[in-house]
């Protein structure tokens, strides 16, 4: 009896690793070397996950004195269409494009809201927080 479980419990721990190491390989294959640009990918793969599986348009990953940090599924063309709208919500009115910046304006004020590509799938943008309310 005794056997037959240890038995059992190496066929459940093998089960578990393969598992482990499939999902391992999955995340290395989608994101490659995006995982090491930007410190600690935890927060930002959690915030992936997160946007998976609730079907939103982005999802914050860091938050610090200076700036609020999102993630956004890379959509094309069009994806900086969800932070254009994020910023019109909030007042501010898009102007122009200018490299990897978007340039908004409100009240004789301006701000620019910094992206950049974290993997062929995910952008990342911030921005300043007093810019925000």
């Amino acid at each position: 009896m005794g056997l037959e479980r240890d038995v059992l419990l190496k066929r459940l721990l093998t089960i578990v690793l393969s598992i482990s190491m499939i999902a391992l390989g999955f995340i290395a294959l989608r994101f490659g070397g995006a995982l090491s640009q930007e410190g600690n990918p935890l927060p930002i793969l959690i915030s992936i996950s997160k946007l998976e599986f609730t079907g939103s348009d982005y999802e914050q990953f860091s938050e610090s004195d200076q700036e609020i940090r999102y993630v956004s599924e890379n959509n094309g063309g069009s994806r900086y269409d969800i932070v254009k709208g994020f910023m019109k919500d909030r007042g501010w009115n898009f102007k122009e494009q200018m490299g990897s910046g978007l340039l908004f304006e409100k009240d004789k004020q301006t701000t620019i809201v910094e992206t950049r590509q974290f993997s062929k799938y995910y952008f990342l943008w911030d921005f300043p927080i007093e810019e925000v309310s």
